[in-house]
């Protein structure tokens, strides 16, 4: 599964940490998801999806 967390982050210029702390998991959640050694829970990509303001489509494809 591929991602633009990286992409989003970049955009919002935030940390990963701070990413992780705002939908609460931690930082290497959020850096196993980034590098596709992790595929989210469906809880946890809409709330990655709510924080960026986009859809879990836009954010995660299956490429």
């Amino acid at each position: 599964m591929k991602n633009s967390i990286r992409v989003e982050r970049a955009r919002l210029r935030i940390s990963q940490q701070e990413l992780a702390d705002a939908i609460g998991v931690t930082r290497q959640t959020i850096y196993a998801i980034e590098n596709d050694k992790f595929i989210p829970s469906t809880e946890l990509a809409l709330k990655m999806s709510a924080y960026f303001g986009k859809t879990v489509n836009e954010i995660f494809s299956l490429d």
